[in-house]
């Protein structure tokens, strides 16, 4: 049975992150478009977040990116395939005791933007962000052996962020449309 490993957010994290940025750009370095810090770990006022560096790396072909597999796993990750999420390659670092996960996206795929507004809606709410880290400690508390129930109850709260944050990016959106006129 998986722990849940929830641990106060840490700047470590921002450093781990580029460390290993730099290790996928150089596997990536002939497809890669561009590559971002996202989830938790990016966010410092949620307050707590698994241990787990996401890597969001946009490419220009999601087809070139198989045949990395190999240097991939020589970098320590396990190729996933799409995982789940269609026109999505996964990788994940570290077994059972997770460090790193890499979603790699060809360019345009909607999955990108979901991601980079998850992170800017919480960046610029802070108070939904640490409602989130808050969430998360007390589903520790409450199931601290059992991951995927961890998993499934906190499932419902980042599905309303996603959508709060894909209405605000909206919004966001039309407002720099606005002052640009």
């Amino acid at each position: 049975m998986r722990r849940t490993n929830v641990q106060p957010w840490s700047e470590e994290w921002g450093q781990k992150y580029k460390v290993e940025a730099s290790a996928l750009k150089e596997i990536f370095k002939d497809i890669i478009i561009d590559i971002f810090h996202i989830g938790s770990t990016s966010i410092p006022t949620i307050g707590f977040a698994k241990p787990i560096i996401d890597i969001l790396i946009v490419v220009e072909d999601i087809e070139q990116v198989d045949p990395l597999n190999n240097k991939m796993t020589q970098l320590g990750y396990s190729p996933k395939s799409e995982n789940g999420i269609p026109g999505r390659r996964y990788f994940s670092k570290g077994g059972e005791q997770r460090t790193h996960h890499v979603h790699v996206y060809h360019k345009g795929n909607e999955n990108i933007q979901i991601h980079l507004n998850f992170q800017a809606y919480l960046l610029e709410n802070p108070d939904i962000a640490k409602q989130y880290g808050q969430l998360k400690q007390s589903l520790l508390e409450k199931y601290p052996d059992i991951h995927h129930k961890y998993q499934e109850e906190k499932q419902e709260f980042v599905d309303q962020l996603v959508k709060d944050a894909q209405k605000w990016a909206l919004k966001e959106q039309k407002n720099e449309n606005r002052r640009l006129v």
